[in-house]
């Protein structure tokens, strides 16, 4: 319903013609085409998460049953069609279903641009256009999605999105350490230009994601591993991870690989070390032995703990850890779509498609677009134009495109349900063991790709991985 109705403004204006950004971004600079479509999509997948995070709100079915003639109660006024069960809309299910939609949406999306090679292919012209044909579709799947037989949908696509959430958090590893060593790397130039105060900013936030670190690995130990007999397994992830962050933080400074790889340092391992720890905590929050692992409202009341964990599991959305990993997936999802460093280390290993090197640079393009065959907007009073800047060749791969924000999809539906295994009415959660094991071997493997961009230049001198 709210996807509909958010949406619906949009696919009226897309309507017109394929001047999307002109039409919603007049006042703004002249854009690149392959950057406008990033962020349309990005919005598309947005509108969903907020859409989502709308169904899970608390005593929304209350809500919903005070508005006149809306909802049917199924127990007496099954007969009336032209009521909705309101029962259907809200919950973890409806997230499910809604989440379903949309990977279906980016699955079809993502078959369909296979090896798109540059705009004067037709599919090129479906990526970057056509928006109220492709809102309208992915609203029907949506629709679609809700009558679907809850007969084992639940539990199958819960386990398709573990492992998409899985892969997500791969991907969210490799643009995190390359937003890490590019903020480096800006840095230690401003210091060797003769900056102070960046010197400074290092310096300070090297000490203060140290200290977040240390901090979380003590209250690690007090709170999910008090009895060092019962919470063995807890002992060992924070045990072993510290280890890991002490290993990763002396190899980053050792003189052999500071040879090879100058970038690498101290602020980066901090970084990489404080996202270990968060999904080590993520990890053992979803414990299903509930003596190792208190919910956060029970941390703060302690006197309440047994009404504390009760609500917890039924308001997630106020989960802290919830909460950070939706901050996660904003910020990747927006850190994928603007950056244009074509040394990105993350574009390179996923989304980056090979650049022809005939082709002009982005201020030579923007000059040398005269036909409006290549002028996707213009306004005569804000100079704003949206120009196509792949004739020569896609500036991102589309197909992985998709397929990331399939699995942005997936990440987000977990997320919000706290990665729980669903129960019958499934307006309860249960903790899920496999998610534990999915959250803590993305923190191992965190530290092996952190560990492996800092000696591959050591390990081979001969390749270039500027």
């Amino acid at each position: 319903m709210g996807l509909c109705l958010g949406s619906l403004g949009s696919s009226i204006a897309c309507c017109f013609g394929n001047a999307f950004c002109s039409l919603c971004c007049s006042s703004c600079p002249t854009c690149k085409g392959s950057t406008s479509t990033r962020i349309a999509y990005s919005f598309i997948l947005l509108v969903g998460l907020i859409t989502s995070c709308i169904m899970l709100i608390p005593g929304l079915d209350h809500l919903l049953h005070k508005i006149p003639a809306l909802c049917r109660n199924t127990a007496v006024n099954k007969q009336l069609l032209n009521m909705i069960d309101c029962s259907k809309v809200i919950g973890s299910l409806a997230v499910y279903r809604l989440s379903f939609g949309l990977t279906i949406f980016f699955g079809i999306l993502s078959l369909l641009m296979i090896k798109v090679k540059n705009s004067n292919d037709f599919r090129a012209k479906i990526q970057n256009g056509f928006w109220a044909f492709k809102l309208l579709l992915a609203i029907a799947l949506i629709v679609a999605a809700f009558f679907i037989p809850n007969n084992g949908f639940d539990y199958a696509f819960m386990i398709i999105g573990l492992i998409g959430g899985f892969l997500f958090i791969l991907v969210q590893l490799l643009f995190s350490i390359d937003f890490v060593h590019s903020w480096n790397e800006s840095w230690v130039d401003r210091v060797e230009s003769g900056s102070k105060k960046h010197g400074y900013g290092l310096l300070f936030f090297t000490f203060l994601l140290y200290i977040l670190t240390i901090t979380g690995i003590v209250l690690f130990y007090v709170y999910y591993a008090p009895n060092r007999t019962i919470c063995r397994l807890h002992t060992f992830f924070i045990s072993f991870n510290l280890c890991l962050c002490v290993i990763l933080s002396i190899i980053s400074i050792l003189p052999c690989v500071r040879e090879y790889n100058s970038s690498c340092g101290l602020l980066q391992s901090s970084f990489v070390s404080l996202y270990v720890i968060y999904y080590t905590w993520s990890a053992m929050s979803n414990n299903p032995d509930s003596r190792c692992n208190p919910s956060f409202r029970a941390i703060i009341h302690p006197m309440n703990a047994t009404i504390a964990a009760d609500q917890v599991r039924q308001e997630n959305l106020s989960d802290p850890i919830t909460i950070i990993g939706l901050l996660f997936f904003v910020c990747t999802l927006f850190y994928s779509v603007i950056t244009t460093s074509r040394n990105s280390r993350a574009k390179k290993l996923f989304l980056s498609s090979s650049i022809d090197s005939t082709i002009l640079d982005d201020a030579q393009l923007v000059n040398s677009v005269t036909d409006d065959k290549w002028i996707l907007g213009s306004d005569e009073h804000h100079h704003q134009r949206v120009y196509d800047d792949e004739r020569g060749s896609v500036k991102y791969n589309y197909s992985l495109f998709h397929l990331m924000f399939l699995l942005a999809t997936l990440y987000a539906m977990m997320t919000l349900t706290n990665w729980y295994a669903p129960a019958k009415d499934f307006h309860t959660y249960n903790n899920n063991l496999a998610s534990l094991w999915v959250k803590i071997i993305s923190s191992w493997l965190c530290v092996v790709l952190y560990v492996w961009t800092c000696i591959a230049p050591a390990v081979f001198p001969d390749r270039d991985f500027s």
